[in-house]
């Protein structure tokens, strides 16, 4: 199964697809946790259509879409595929996850809805993830 795939990111070598399966396994993890722990039933998905616009993640709560998530390494230019999902999904967030950009202290959550550009040391950070959890209670 893919999930199993995604649980190795140390040995990738390209900085690109390190960064994602490292974000694939933290939210795999969450979702997983949440489902776990009765905050509603949490599913991972990846998107893409048929003009091939794509985005790396969907997390659903309660077979709703909840947040977006766009993975990249340095380019802090913003995915208009993010905008484009967001819009038609509903989803009430959307983030371009960065690897390679300093961390910064602030809600990503609390942005507005609008999509952003989030270190991943923020996103993955643990406030963050205090964050996601009450959230979801």
């Amino acid at each position: 199964m893919w999930r199993d795939a995604l649980r190795d990111w140390a040995g990738i070598r390209d900085p690109g697809r390190r960064a994602e399966t490292f974000v694939a396994c933290h939210l795999l993890k969450a979702v997983e946790g949440w489902t776990d722990l009765g905050y509603g039933e949490f599913e991972l998905y990846y998107l893409r259509d048929k003009e091939k616009r794509e985005v790396d993640f969907l997390v659903t709560r309660d077979r709703k879409p909840w947040f977006l998530v766009e993975v990249k390494a340095a380019d802090t230019h913003l995915s208009s595929a993010l905008a484009h999902f967001q819009a038609r999904t509903g989803a009430a967030h959307a983030f371009q996850v960065v690897s390679e950009i300093p961390y910064v202290s602030a809600d990503c959550f609390a942005a507005g809805g609008r999509p952003l550009v989030v270190p991943a040391r923020r996103f993955l950070s643990h406030s963050c993830c205090e964050t996601w959890s009450a959230a979801t209670s």
